[in-house]
């Protein structure tokens, strides 16, 4: 009784939620994505990425009625709709958290090393990783057709094939969508912690953070969920010995299961908020809002800054390369420090 007291208090909770998210984050999310199109050209590796996971919240939030509709009343949407939504939900997962990623190595590229960031932005790289991102995805998500299933008019079941599978399912999810790619994140901000504020250039600086914050919800909304998948691991390997055993346990981790699938969804909606607390120290006109004038600046499209800072970088290249050609004509050892000055 107690469960099921829990898991109706959990439900109720979790469609407010998702209801909240859905009305929040689909007109949020449009919005970002038609002000990048739109607006903001030329666009820096920053911002198309911001419009990439944009475009992937979009995605798993427009879905947001039929799993509200679902919760409370039942699935009547039938098997291959319930197995192509969850399919679309876990590429996005994927895809979100390796754009993500992605740009907190460009963060890191970008202030630790200004000229291979310089580079990379010339040979325009990002629109064939962008490409191997999604298929990636794709990819990885296709395990959830296979085990997702419909049972007692809900849409919210993996059956599997032995308990081995579910090991290998629940560790690939967590793993490769949370533990390692976060961990990656965590190392970038750790190693620019103390520069962030020594940053000379403001759109630099602003990116940084932004992208930084963008990370901290990102693990705020997604640790409950794969806290969820580590106790499922535990009580696989609980139960194996003993199906009795590990009761509590399995309290714990249904009362959490909807609350934590609701929290996976808010994950979505934060974004578009976030943009929008950001863009208040720009002043909007009637010809620009906010939010335009945060993403211009980010991609350095305002007069001045972005230009003066790529100035900067090939100003830096020459003296480097003057200063590399004196050494040679001057036969003076490479390691001198008068030639690694730069």
């Amino acid at each position: 009784v107690a469960l099921e007291e829990m898991t109706e208090v959990g439900t109720i909770v979790a469609c407010v939620i998702l209801g909240l998210s859905f009305l929040v984050g689909t007109p949020g999310n449009l919005l970002v994505i038609w002000t990048i199109i739109r607006h903001v050209r030329p666009r820096s590796h920053t911002v198309e990425l911001i419009l990439h996971l944009a475009i992937a919240d979009l995605l798993v939030l427009i879905t947001l009625p039929l799993w509200i509709y679902s919760l409370l009343q039942s699935w009547i949407f039938g098997k291959v709709t319930c197995k192509a939504l969850t399919y679309v939900i876990y590429t996005c997962m994927y895809s979100s958290v390796f754009l993500i990623t992605i740009m907190s190595v460009e963060r890191f590229v970008a202030v630790r090393y200004p000229f291979i960031s310089a580079g990379w932005r010339r040979k325009k790289a990002l629109r064939k990783l962008l490409i191997g991102v999604w298929a990636f995805a794709f990819l990885l998500s296709v395990p959830v057709i296979l085990t997702r299933k419909l049972e007692n008019d809900s849409c919210q079941y993996e059956e599997y094939d032995s308990p081995g599978q579910e090991v290998m399912c629940l560790l690939l999810e967590t793993l490769v969508g949370f533990v390692v790619p976060f961990s990656v994140m965590v190392i970038c901000y750790s190693c620019l912690y103390s520069r962030i504020a020594q940053m000379t250039f403001k759109s630099k600086r602003k990116s940084t953070g932004l992208t930084a914050s963008v990370v901290l919800l990102f693990a705020i909304c997604w640790i409950p969920h794969h806290v969820g998948n580590i106790i499922s691991l535990v009580l696989i390997s609980i139960q194996r010995g003993d199906p009795d055993a590990g009761q509590n346990l399995e309290t714990v981790r249904s009362a959490m299961t909807f609350i934590a699938g609701a929290l996976a969804f808010v994950s979505s909606t934060v974004n578009p908020v976030l943009y929008v607390f950001a863009a208040r120290s720009f002043r909007s006109s009637l010809r620009e809002t906010g939010i335009q004038k945060l993403f211009r600046h980010i991609s350095g499209s305002h007069p001045g800054e972005g230009t003066k800072e790529m100035s900067f970088v090939s100003r830096r290249q020459n003296s480097q390369t003057q200063s590399s050609a004196c050494c040679t004509e001057s036969n003076v050892p490479a390691d001198i420090d008068i030639c690694n000055q730069g």
